[in-house]
């Protein structure tokens, strides 16, 4: 990076209003998977929100470019930062003819139009600070301009769609505790919560864009090859379909064969959910790959045992 202080500039990802906190700023990563967060922020203004930011699991989407440049203060407030503030001083730990000629950068812009951009980049990336260290420290920008590098709306959607995150459900079976070679076992999910989500990554007064997240329906991985297990999803609709005494049964798995030779003597079976993603008024001209989060859990499944009873042999 080229500059003439190395200015500690990193800052936390804070999720505004609609993020359960009456409209409280609140530290937080967005967008994690269990050990894993998609999108932390530092050197950023942006401000992430909505029900669909960090309340569930993302599916591992990653921004493109894990660094950007991003539009800050007018020349004058830039300077009056860089001059009054203490704590930049205390910071620099430089002597005052050094931080004299630091300062020069931003007093030579005093009176123009335009305003100073920053980097920032995704810490959870790991190649975001290395692209962050490949850029300048500060740029002076003329106003309606963005300088190459400079993130654009669809970058923004791109951090938005990182974010998003779907609920983990319960997998609900019938049988539950164990089945059985060709016994139908019915599937469906509990605790999903509202089928629509939304995330919002917005730069305050210059730019926002909300991703709707939409359940759509399920995909049931039954945890073992077709020739052990046949899947039936035509009545699965959003969230499969609860065992019902009599009904018809058109949303789970068969098994085939038992799982006494499979590890643990148990299939794992995967239900993921499916949920299509759109830019609100479309102000970012392409499509996002659905979201898809998945919830596992164990089928042991044994062999339906005969009894024979005396007599019956060669009937």
């Amino acid at each position: 990076m080229k500059a003439l202080i190395a200015v500690s500039l990193l800052a936390p990802l804070f999720l505004g209003p609609g993020d359960g906190g009456a409209g409280d700023n609140v530290r937080a990563e967005a967008g994690q998977n269990r050990r894993t967060a998609f999108v932390n922020l530092a050197g950023s203004s942006i401000r992430i929100s909505g029900d669909g930011a960090g309340r569930g699991s993302g599916d591992g989407y990653r921004i493109p470019r894990p660094c950007w440049y991003e539009p800050g203060p007018d020349a004058e407030t830039m300077y009056r930062q860089q001059h009054d503030n203490p704590e930049n001083a205390r910071r620099t730990a430089i002597d005052e003819k050094s931080r004299t000629a630091f300062e020069k950068q931003f007093k030579d812009k005093l009176g123009q139009p335009g305003r100073w951009w920053t980097p920032a980049y995704n810490q959870a990336d790991p190649n975001g600070a290395a692209c962050w260290g490949d850029l300048e420290l500060f740029l002076f920008v003329p106003p309606a301009t963005t300088p190459p590098g400079g993130i654009t709306i669809q970058q923004l959607a791109q951090i938005a769609r990182a974010a998003l995150t779907a609920p983990e459900p319960t997998v609900k079976l019938n049988p539950d505790a164990k089945s059985y070679v060709n016994l139908a076992t019915w599937v469906w999910l509990e605790g999903i919560g509202q089928p629509r989500r939304t995330v919002t990554a917005e730069i305050p007064g210059v730019m926002s864009v909300t991703l709707v997240a939409t359940l759509q329906n399920v995909r049931i991985d039954p945890g073992t090859t077709p020739d052990r297990a046949e899947v039936t999803e035509s009545g699965c609709g959003a969230a499969g379909r609860p065992y019902t005494k009599g009904g018809t049964f058109s949303c789970g798995v068969r098994y085939l064969r038992s799982s006494i030779d499979r590890p643990g003597e148990k299939y794992t079976l995967t239900v993921d959910t499916v949920w299509p993603v759109q830019v609100q008024d479309n102000v970012v001209p392409f499509q996002f790959a659905p979201l898809q989060v998945g919830t596992s859990r164990d089928v042991p499944v044994g062999e339906i045992q005969s009894n024979v009873q005396p007599g019956e042999q060669g009937q």
